[in-house]
Order: structure tokens, then C-alpha cells, then sequence
């Protein structure tokens, strides 16, 4: 089993930043890729894909949303990811899930990771 810890969500205006982290323990050494999904208050859409790494490489995949205001990094001593959100706006508004997969082939199918954290509460205000 691999456990998953998110923090530093919270409220921000909008232009501004957080950066959220991931920390995993457990049998972190099965993961092979780690992302972010997200899902909108008030929206039954499932959770929206947003980025991935694959821990061996680092090799990153960001949605066209987020894609050159958010940065997804790891920091392999410390078992954890972190996503740097820059510039955010209001429909970046959602609860932000982290999640872990022992293999995938495709990093944007949330139904294909393995674990899931809590999520932590993103709100921008306009």
C-alpha cells in the first residue's frame, strides 16, 4: 500500500500562486507515476487530469489548462512531488487530488492510478 498526503491548498487572488505537495510513504518503491487531478465545486464531472510525472526519468505530462503556469517537480530522497501553480485563476478553482500508480500507460486516465490522497482545497477569487 502507498499513502498519500496532500497540502498547501488554501485562497488566493487571482495572478497569484501556491504550491501544492504530495508526500507518499509506504511501498513508495512500486510507484510508477504520480499526478494531479482536480474536480470543480458544483461540477459532476470527475476528476480533471492536470499533471504527471513518471518517477524513473521525471518526465512530465501538463493538461492544455495549466500547461506553462503550473510546473510538477519530485524530490526522490523525500518521496514527494510538488505543483508549483503560478499565475492562477478563478477556474482553477477545485479540490486537487494527488494520486499514485504502480504502472500506467496513459498518465491522464485517473481511473488507471492506484492511490489517492484526500485532496486539498484550491480556491481564487477574482
Amino acid at each position: 500500500q502507498v499513502q498519500l498526503v496532500e497540502s498547501g491548498g488554501g485562497l488566493v487572488q487571482a495572478g497569484g500562486s501556491l504550491r501544492l505537495s504530495c508526500a507518499s510513504s509506504g511501498r513508495t518503491f512500486s510507484i510508477y507515476a504520480m499526478g494531479w487531478f482536480r474536480q470543480a465545486p458544483g461540477k459532476d464531472r470527475g476528476r480533471e487530469f492536470v499533471a504527471a510525472i513518471r518517477w524513473s526519468g521525471g518526465s512530465t505530462s501538463y493538461a492544455d489548462s495549466v500547461k506553462d503556469r503550473f510546473t510538477l517537480s519530485r524530490d526522490s530522497a523525500k518521496n514527494t512531488v510538488y505543483l508549483q501553480m503560478n499565475n492562477l485563476k478563478p477556474e482553477d478553482t477545485a479540490l486537487y487530488y494527488c494520486a499514485a500508480a504502480r504502472w500506467i500507460s496513459d498518465v491522464r486516465a485517473s481511473a488507471t492510478y492506484d492511490y489517492w490522497g484526500q485532496g486539498t482545497r484550491v480556491t481564487v477569487s477574482s
